[in-house]
């Protein structure tokens, strides 16, 4: 079962530096390494373009394997601060390794470039792969090993085809409404407004359509930024995860934290 992340432009306007923008943008990305989100939409809600350029180039740029950083981003003012953020450690983040231990089923993600006119991919191995498919130089292809060294013969795979978790994806929404409207699946609404969260409120969450878990910004919840389309909307619930909460809000990355929490104990059957 596939869970996604609706998350505001605004999501930082509660920050008022960069270095601690990059770090709550690395909660925000661990949260969801942990508990194997599909894709992060992040949507159009007030926030600045820079603020908007910052959260899509750190979400992608900490999903990317250490070794294609160099080749897919290049000195960045918003990387100023990358060293703060905590790694991910996913499995798709492999080490470089001596390309003679490299076996045939191995998955790793690549980088297609061109050398004296030819396309290869870049894998981390320190071998240029000669590369025969219809994607350009920058494109990053995630590949599987059908021989070993010294022939690697390869081919492309999808995330589908991976037993593990491969990381999450990063997209822009320009309107929450209109996103929630064409989405296919069904549709968690978070919000101190609520229903308290029950076991029988979740129950009818974990069949095999997509979740989508929303969450508001820090100056305005979704029933603000909806208002009353939000009952309106097809397959959804919204739910007050932090029912009786003691503090006056809870911060995104808290709300993260907590929320996956619950939905990953009820996805796997242990309540």
């Amino acid at each position: 079962m596939n869970i996604s992340i609706a998350v505001p432009n605004s999501s930082l306007s509660d920050e008022s530096t960069q270095l601690d923008k990059s770090r709550k943008i690395s909660l925000i990305a661990r949260a969801c390494a942990i508990f194997e989100i599909d894709t992060i939409y992040v949507y159009h809600e007030g926030g600045s373009k820079s603020e908007t350029s910052l959260i899509v180039t750190l979400l992608k740029y900490l999903e990317t394997p250490q070794y294609l950083r160099r080749r897919l981003y290049p000195k960045l003012d918003e990387l100023r601060y990358a060293g703060v953020m905590a790694p991910l450690k996913i499995p798709s983040h492999l080490p470089m390794i001596n390309p003679k231990k490299i076996q045939s089923g191995d998955i790793r993600d690549g980088v297609i470039f061109f050398l004296k006119g030819k396309k290869f991919v870049d894998v981390g191995i320190d071998f240029a792969i000669p590369y025969f498919g219809k994607l350009q130089s920058g494109d990053r292809v995630t590949i599987q090993f059908k021989t070993g060294y010294p022939d690697f013969e390869i081919k492309e795979i999808t995330k589908e085809n991976i037993p593990k978790y491969w990381g999450y994806k990063v997209k822009e929404r320009k309107n929450l409404s209109e996103f929630l409207s064409s989405w296919d699946g069904n549709i968690i609404l978070t919000s101190r407004k609520g229903k308290s969260i029950t076991e029988t409120s979740l129950e009818n969450f974990f069949d095999q359509k997509p979740l989508l878990v929303v969450f508001g910004s820090p100056q305005r919840g979704l029933y603000d930024l909806l208002g009353p389309n939000i009952k309106n909307i097809q397959n959804s619930k919204t739910l007050n995860f932090f029912p009786q909460q003691a503090t006056e809000t809870v911060r995104l990355e808290e709300a993260l934290l907590g929320t996956l929490s619950i939905l990953n104990i009820m996805r796997l059957g242990y309540i």
